[in-house]
């Protein structure tokens, strides 16, 4: 089975199904890595926040597949923007990771409140795609009004802005800013948490399509063109969130889990989640 690629505004590609190790402990980390590199997976998101880069690499590693066959994805800590920060932060991911250079690097949230400005942030990480350490750059959560200032006042525009999308909350304004200026969308909670697998809609498709509720909702991110990686360390479920390209659902289908939109998020607002950990 073969994981479609999207090219990102800088020619990279970047498959569009990845294995997530967000919430997944370091101990399991490792395994569960390997696991998806094993089922087919080549595209793994972390972040410096989830404590587990090391344990990624490990995996890489271990694998025995070229490094080059893998898309790395890690986010900087929301403790690190400031700029001499951000840098550290940066080379400890590499470090962690065991890599030289990555293949998407973000700033993990925008943190509106604090005294740093994003922007002084995103001109850092514009530093590591010249220097060739990081062959993508990206931001996490920014709402369209963060994303612009960005854009209007940075060098380079993002590859990525990786935000909560799911049937429950379809971010049509933020994915359709992103459209606007080449930016793709990734697509994080993509089943809201399991919260959406229960809906009759959702259950409805997965029995007229002899599918699973959590492949139907998917299948539906990779139709709008999302790029998703959900998480598990279960085998049969990373199995399972695999095999989602034998099927299709029409544009009536696609229109009707679209509908379930009630803006209900899982995780914080970005124009008021100011955390630092």
């Amino acid at each position: 089975m073969t994981v479609p690629n999207i090219a990102l505004n800088n020619g990279v590609e970047i498959p569009q199904l990845g294995f997530g190790v967000f919430q997944i402990d370091p101990s399991e980390t490792k395994d569960a890595t390997l696991t998806a590199l094993e089922v087919g997976y080549r595209h793994i998101d972390t972040a410096e926040m989830y404590g587990n880069e090391k344990e990624v690499g490990e995996a890489i590693r271990e694998s025995g597949i070229p490094r080059d066959e893998i898309f790395v994805t890690s986010k900087l800590n929301n403790g690190f923007h400031a700029p001499d920060d951000a840098i550290k932060a940066f080379e400890g991911t590499l470090e962690a990771l065991g890599l030289d250079k990555i293949d998407l690097f973000l700033i993990h949230w925008p943190l509106p409140g604090i005294d740093v400005d994003f922007v002084d942030t995103w001109k850092t990480l514009e530093g590591f795609y010249r220097d060739g350490r990081a062959r993508s750059i990206g931001v996490s959560n920014f709402q369209p009004t963060h994303l612009r200032r960005v854009i209007q006042e940075g060098e380079i525009v993002p590859a990525v802005n990786q935000i909560e999308v799911h049937p429950y909350l379809t971010q049509d304004e933020v994915r359709a800013v992103n459209t606007e200026h080449g930016v793709a969308t990734e697509a994080w909670s993509p089943i809201a948490q399991g919260l959406v697998l229960n809906n009759p809609v959702v259950t409805g498709l997965a029995n007229d399509k002899g599918k699973t509720p959590a492949q139907v909702v998917l299948r539906w991110h990779v139709q709008r063109g999302d790029i998703i990686f959900p998480k598990s360390v279960t085998r049969s479920r990373v199995e399972e969130n695999f095999d989602i390209f034998d099927f299709e659902l029409t544009d009536g289908e696609m229109g009707t889990i679209s509908a379930l939109n009630k803006d209900e998020r899982t995780g914080p607002d970005p124009d008021v989640f100011n955390y630092i950990p």
